[in-house]
C-alpha cells in the first residue's frame, strides 16, 4: 500500500508513524488508508495542526462558543488560549473545573485532535504509556496514531470499507467533524490518496 509516491506527498511527522500505524490499527486496505489519510489532512491543515488553536478574538468567542462567553466575558478572554481552554473544557469530557487547568492541559493535540482527560486516559491505557503526565506526547509523537486509534475506537473502518463514494466520504466527515465542513476538499484529497496508494 505504501508507495514512494505516497511517501514523498505526507510530511516526515506522518511517514515515521505510517507503517507502524498501518499495522496497530489493522488499516488492511487502499480504501481504508485513502479515507484516513484524506479526513486526517483536512482536519490537520494539511498535517500542519497537532496542537488546537484557541487564540479567538471577542468576536470568534462570541460565534465559535456562545454558550460558554457573554459579551463581557469574551472582551476579558479574548487571545488568551490558556484561559479560553479552561473555561471551555472545564467540568467536561473527565476534566476538573476551570482552576484545575485541566482544560488547557488536555486540549485537542494530534491530526484529530483528541481532547480531554478522559480521552487521553483511554488512549494512554490503550498503549500503556503516561499521557496524563506527559500530554503533549500526543502532537510530538502519537499524532497519527492517536488518529487511527479515533478510527479503530469509533467502528470508522466499517464506514471506510463502504467504497469510495462521495456517500461514504460524507458519512466519515459527519461522525468526524459534527456536519459537513470542508467536504469538497475531503473529497479532492481523498482522489489524491487514492491515486498514490496501490
Amino acid at each position: 500500500m505504501i508507495t514512494t509516491k505516497l511517501i514523498l506527498k505526507l510530511p516526515l511527522s506522518v511517514t515515521n508513524e505510517l507503517d507502524e500505524v498501518i499495522k496497530k490499527y489493522n488499516i488492511n486496505s487502499s480504501l481504508r488508508l485513502s479515507h484516513f489519510l484524506a479526513q486526517t489532512a483536512h482536519e490537520s491543515n494539511n498535517f500542519k495542526a497537532i496542537r488546537e488553536n484557541l487564540n479567538y478574538s471577542a468576536e470568534g468567542l462570541l460565534k465559535v462558543f456562545p454558550k460558554y462567553f457573554s459579551k463581557d466575558t469574551a472582551m476579558a478572554c479574548a487571545r488568551q488560549p490558556e484561559k479560553i481552554a479552561n473555561i471551555v473544557y472545564a467540568n467536561r469530557l473527565g476534566n476538573a473545573d476551570k482552576q484545575s487547568g485541566e482544560g488547557w492541559k488536555y486540549r485537542g493535540r494530534g491530526f484529530l485532535q483528541l481532547t480531554g482527560k478522559v480521552n487521553y486516559k483511554a488512549y494512554a491505557d490503550y498503549l500503556e504509556v503516561n499521557l496524563l503526565d506527559n500530554p503533549d506526547l500526543v502532537a510530538t509523537k502519537y499524532a497519527l496514531s492517536s488518529a487511527a486509534w479515533f478510527f479503530e475506537k469509533k467502528g470508522l473502518w466499517k464506514i471506510c470499507d463502504q467504497g469510495d463514494s462521495e456517500e461514504t466520504i460524507k458519512k466519515l466527515t459527519k461522525y468526524i467533524n459534527g456536519g459537513y465542513h470542508g467536504l469538497d476538499d475531503r473529497i479532492k484529497k481523498f482522489e489524491i490518496f487514492k491515486s498514490l496508494i496501490l
